[in-house]
């Protein structure tokens, strides 16, 4: 009769505030600096082209002369399909990455386990790891992606031609690159953080490697 009453005391107990484990995900980082710099190197590649073929897009939008709508449409077709498929593989990779941090960490999952933590508590920590990884990693690639194509274009057709890109579409573009990028790093480690929580404690703990 006691059972339901005990299990909610028990996740009261072991529930952290979002501040703490925002502190724990950022010591992971930063212990395991290598490994994340792995898991941030795919996403950040990924969105540095997605920023550059954006803005490429708009650099050709203020480009004078005439274009023919066919040639115009067959390539914007080409560049999205280059972006998805970059941002597919991109994905495999943090998921590979992910993958690889989660074996490295059998011990330490084992004693969080060990000390109470529920399977939705580790699906967290992972999660806002991937998160904050994905964010920064983002905005690092946008400003790589959209700078060198920027400084490309200035190079080429002058401050005539980039100097017409609104703001506005600037803010866009960064938004949808930091959108992008967040929501993928989290999609891809959704398989890692619910293996690493379904982990028995005793087992992890016994791993050796």
């Amino acid at each position: 009769m006691n059972k339901p009453v005990e299990s909610k005391e028990i996740g009261r107990q072991i529930q952290l505030p979002l501040s703490k484990a925002f502190r724990i995900s950022l010591t992971s980082i930063r212990i395991r600096f290598w490994r994340s710099m792995i898991t941030a190197g795919g996403i950040f590649l990924g969105i540095a082209f997605l920023a550059s073929v954006l803005t490429t897009a708009l650099i050709q939008q203020h480009l004078p002369g005439p274009s023919d709508p066919a040639v115009a449409a067959e390539a914007a077709n080409r560049r999205t399909w280059l972006v998805i498929m970059s941002l597919v593989v991109c994905t495999v990779g943090i998921t590979n990455s992910m993958l690889m941090s989660v074996t490295e960490r059998y011990k330490e999952i084992g004693t969080m386990k060990c000390l109470g933590a529920l399977d939705i508590f580790v699906v967290e920590l992972f999660l806002l790891e991937a998160l904050i990884l994905g964010i920064i990693a983002s905005f690092l690639g946008w400003i790589v992606g959209f700078g060198s194509i920027s400084l490309l274009a200035l190079a080429t057709h002058g401050w005539a031609v980039v100097g017409k890109i609104h703001s506005i579409q600037i803010l866009e573009h960064l938004g949808l690159s930091m959108l992008v990028g967040g929501l993928l790093t989290v999609i891809a480690t959704i398989p890692p953080a619910i293996r690493a929580a379904k982990m028995p404690p005793a087992i992890a703990l016994r791993v050796e490697i």
